[in-house]
């Protein structure tokens, strides 16, 4: 099973709400589900559990997602979360969907 919290994701990821304030953070860590279109971009991390950042699936919104969580999803023949290990850090504004 992939590490999805290595000590380096700990190490780059910013506290939460450390960059509340900033209008275009950077998501430093991918997450997504390899047999949806699912996607979840990190920018801060309590060190625990909790994330906040870019999420992708029905619709797009900023809000709060769960380690926990990213590790109990199952997909079919037992495919689970996994961390794009060739994401770079990119600022947020580049990875939202094209507006109409």
């Amino acid at each position: 099973m992939m590490k999805l919290v290595t000590e380096d994701v700990r190490k780059h990821l910013p506290e939460l709400y450390t960059t509340e304030n900033d209008q275009d953070p950077v998501a430093h860590v991918k997450y997504f589900t390899p047999w949806t279109s699912w996607t979840w971009f990190a920018t801060e991390f309590d060190g625990e559990d909790t994330f906040f950042g870019l999420v992708d699936g029905s619709v797009e919104e900023l809000g709060y997602f769960s380690l926990s969580e990213l590790q109990s999803v199952r997909g079919p023949g037992g495919l689970r979360v996994e961390r794009d290990l060739y994401f770079k850090p990119t600022r947020l504004s580049n990875l939202r969907r094209e507006q109409p």
